[in-house]
C-alpha cells in the first residue's frame, strides 16, 4: 500500500466529492480537470471508502479497469454514498460529515499455492488487497484491512466470510488474487496522506 502526496490524489478526492454532491442535488465547485485528462482518461480500477465520525459509511470499488479513472472515481463515489446495501443512502446534511478515501488499484495477480497454508505464508501484510473466488461466491479486501485484521490467518477467514464462506472452509479450487493500492484521504478537509 502506498500513500501518496501526488497531485492526482487530490484531484480524485475532488471528483469523488463533486460526484457526491451532484448525486445529492447539493451546489459544488466544478472541479478542474483539463490539465489532467490524458490520465484521467485511461482506464483505471478505483474503489472509494467513505468514513464518517472515524467509522466505515460506505464503499464501493472496481477490481479491474474497465472505464477512465475519471468515470471510475466518479461512479464508484455514488455507489458508495447511496448505494452500498450495508447502509442507509447518504442524505444532504451528510456530506460536510463524511472524509472520502479514494485507492487506485494496481492489476491484479495470480497467486499460485499448493495448500492454505502456502496461501497465508505469501500474504504481505499491509501491502496486498486479496481478491478471493471460489465458484460463484467472490470477495476482497483493501490493504487497508490489514490495519484491523494484523494476521494472516485472521485476515483470510474474515474475507472467506465475507464471500459467505465458513472461516474454515478451504477447497483447492479457491483462487487468491493481489494487488496494491495507491491512497489519499481526506482530513479535516484537507487532502494528506492516510497512515500507510
Amino acid at each position: 500500500m502506498v500513500c501518496d502526496n501526488a497531485p492526482q490524489g487530490g484531484i480524485l478526492l475532488q471528483i469523488a466529492r463533486a460526484s457526491i454532491a451532484r448525486a445529492l442535488h447539493v451546489p459544488c465547485a466544478a472541479v478542474a480537470v483539463e490539465e489532467h485528462m490524458s490520465w484521467l482518461c485511461k482506464p483505471g480500477a478505483t474503489f472509494v471508502t467513505l468514513i464518517q465520525y472515524g467509522e466505515l459509511r460506505g464503499c464501493a470499488g472496481s477490481l479491474k479497469a474497465y472505464d477512465p479513472v475519471l468515470e471510475d472515481v466518479s461512479n464508484n463515489a455514488v455507489i458508495a454514498a447511496l448505494h452500498d446495501p450495508r447502509f442507509l443512502p447518504l442524505v444532504k446534511n451528510e456530506l460536510d460529515t463524511i472524509k472520502i478515501e479514494v485507492s487506485l488499484l494496481s492489476q491484479l495477480q495470480l497467486i499460485n499455492f499448493t495448500s492454505e497454508a502456502d496461501a497465508l505464508a505469501q500474504l504481505h501484510p499491509n501491502i496486498d488487497g486479496i481478491v478471493l473466488e471460489y465458484e460463484l461466491h467472490r470477495s476482497t479486501f483493501l490493504p487497508q484491512v490489514w490495519e484491523d485484521l494484523p494476521e494472516p490467518r485472521q485476515f483470510l477467514a474474515k474475507l472467506k466470510l465475507k464471500a459467505r464462506l465458513s472461516e474454515d472452509f478451504w477447497s483447492e479450487k479457491i483462487q487468491l488474487s493481489r494487488y496494491t493500492v495507491r491512497k489519499w484521504r481526506e482530513i479535516d478537509n484537507f487532502k494528506e496522506c492516510a497512515h500507510g
